[in-house]
């Protein structure tokens, strides 16, 4: 089969984890064609799809509320652009894209499930009637429902999705882009003011109640309590002193000479390097955490909550406990930073695995080759039954 035109249906084009992964695949697909459609405003990812050679369009639709104008624009963009395969990413673009997509005529429609757990406390009501809605719909728009977590299909069968229809495709990363580099880590920390022998902590993740700060924030201050010595970098969307919610916070746990905010960073792999350990404190909504793989593609190894596929990613290079308890937390950090301190063979060996993990398994090739071979199955079912 010759290269495809695959129209991508997304809700935003954000920082967002989500929107890292489609950036990646339209940069490295050079197989086919493809065109992203917003459903909201540009973001910074439009930018980066745009230097790829990637047509944006952004339907502008306000955050939570569905427009006819958008609706239509939609409709006659996809009556345009005549796609192979629509693939649309998170609920919104789900249900929004899927069915203009069947209004349009096109049978070929991929969904892609994002999330896993939908925590009533910090999912929206619209959002949880949004995948009540996906769930009987998906009998009846998508031709295959892909997810990036074998932890988040699951949970979808579970409310009701379709279950053949899943097909679970891993993250992949740019492995040259992500490597383990000695200058970086030491031109960082040298800026930083940071000592070489000093163990390095940070998170990256935007603030929001699933990413749970405050478990971290707990958990460091056991860790001072025990004794231990850190720094800790916090970079992500709202991770700034200005954010007048979690500086109160630092300062009610007297974190304020351990921690540094770098907001969000454009420069991942050097913020990676910079680190000695990778930490990741959600407590719910993750899928397939990206931050965990951009970690351990770098050699550094990672501390995580048992959330999504974090412990599949992970594997025995790092430390996984239960979300949501900070005593756990303490311990495992303690542990790693103990490890790292001893001065021995086991940190090196645990750097080159946790590197190793993730070239072996989760490499931008084995994603992109995964999702061309969903595409093509598609478009081969459509054509065999007919439109």
């Amino acid at each position: 089969m010759t290269g495809m035109n695959i129209v991508h249906v997304i809700t935003g084009l954000g920082n967002g984890g989500a929107e890292s992964v489609l950036c990646r695949l339209c940069e490295a697909d050079k197989a086919n064609r493809h065109h992203v459609i917003s459903l909201r405003e540009r973001g910074p990812s439009a930018d980066r799809l745009e230097r790829a050679g990637v047509d944006v369009h952004c339907l502008d639709m306000p955050r939570g509320r569905i427009r006819l104008q958008g609706l239509s624009r939609l409709y006659g963009l996809l009556k345009q652009l005549r796609p192979d395969v629509v693939q649309t990413w998170m609920y919104h673009a789900d249900l929004v894209g899927g069915l203009i997509a069947r209004l349009s005529g096109i049978r070929a429609i991929v969904w892609s499930i994002r999330n896993s757990t939908l925590d009533p406390q910090r999912s929206s009501r619209a959002t949880r009637l949004v995948v009540k809605s996906l769930a009987w719909l998906s009998n009846r728009v998508p031709a295959r429902i892909l997810s990036c977590s074998a932890n988040a299909a699951e949970i979808h069968r579970a409310l009701g999705y379709r279950a053949d229809l899943f097909v679970v495709i891993p993250n992949g990363y740019p492995i040259a882009e992500f490597i383990p580099d000695a200058d970086a880590r030491s031109t960082t920390r040298a800026s930083l003011g940071i000592s070489g022998h000093m163990p390095v902590l940070g998170m990256a993740a935007r603030f929001d109640p699933q990413k749970d700060h405050v478990n971290l924030l707990q958990a460091l201050v056991l860790l001072k309590k025990q004794g231990r010595s850190f720094v800790c970098l916090l970079a992500g969307d709202g991770m700034v002193a200005g954010n007048a919610l979690l500086s109160r916070t630092i300062r009610q746990y007297g974190l304020e000479s351990d921690i540094l905010l770098f907001g969000q960073r454009n420069d991942m792999p050097n913020f990676m390097n910079a680190l000695d350990i990778h930490v990741l404190s959600s407590c719910s909504g993750e899928a397939f955490p990206n931050v965990l793989s951009e970690a351990m593609a770098c050699g550094v190894p990672c501390v995580t909550t048992d959330v999504g596929d974090a412990s599949l990613i992970v594997g025995d290079t790092g430390w996984v406990v239960p979300p949501s308890s900070h005593q756990a937390l303490t311990a495992a950090l303690d542990a790693a930073i103990a490890e790292y301190s001893a001065n021995d063979d086991r940190w090196p060996l645990r750097k080159a695995d946790c590197r190793k993990r993730i070239v072996d398994n989760y490499s931008l090739e084995k994603m992109i080759a995964a999702y061309n071979e969903v595409w093509r199955a598609v478009v081969t079912d459509v054509s065999d039954v007919g439109v």
